[in-house]
């Protein structure tokens, strides 16, 4: 059985630990709530052993998390697999030098920062982040991965990135950064 197909009973077990709360943070927003999900141990664990088994041998050294939900993912992924684990933060939340990348979310606009120097030429990067919505803040997030602006030698050798979606389905997306 594979560990990331819905086959795989931990992920009904972890479907059912996601609030959904309509109309937040605004009218037509279906929100998933994890943090029903954190409260559950063995869910939280499971979510975690999911993305190890799939991702664990694949020379992944840089595991970067999006603000904030990818905070509390990214971590324990990176620790499994053997990677560095890189935050990709809100404007003006990192000191020191940082490259920035616009994105369109559903219901707005916003902004993610990294530190300059953070991914190496060459490196293997693993985006986690909670949700996919209009696919803005992943692309935003490979395109600073994969930047060669301010002075940047770094670039995403994978374009392929997971997240954790209300379904909890291990998906792909390509984005042309």
């Amino acid at each position: 059985m594979s560990a990331y197909r819905d086959e795989d009973p931990r992920i009904q077990g972890i479907k059912t630990k996601i609030r959904v709360v309509p109309n937040f943070p605004k009218p037509g927003i279906m929100f998933q709530d994890i943090t029903t999900l954190l409260l559950d141990p063995k869910a939280f664990k499971d979510t975690i052993d999911l993305f190890v088994e799939r991702y664990k041998g694949k020379n992944i050294s840089v595991v970067a998390g999006i603000e904030a939900r990818g905070f509390i993912f990214g971590p324990p992924i990176a620790l499994a697999i053997g990677a560095k684990f890189v935050p990709l933060r809100k404007p003006r939340k990192l000191p020191g030098e940082v490259i920035s990348e616009e994105y369109i979310l559903e219901y707005g606009r916003d902004c993610l920062e990294m530190h300059v120097g953070a991914v190496e030429p060459g490196e293997r990067a693993l985006v986690v982040d909670d949700l996919i919505a209009t696919g803005g803040t992943l692309c935003a997030a490979m395109n600073l991965l994969g930047s060669w602006t301010f002075k940047r030698q770094a670039i995403v050798c994978t374009c392929r990135v997971p997240i954790i979606v209300a379904e909890l389905q291990m998906i792909q997306l390509a984005c042309n950064g």
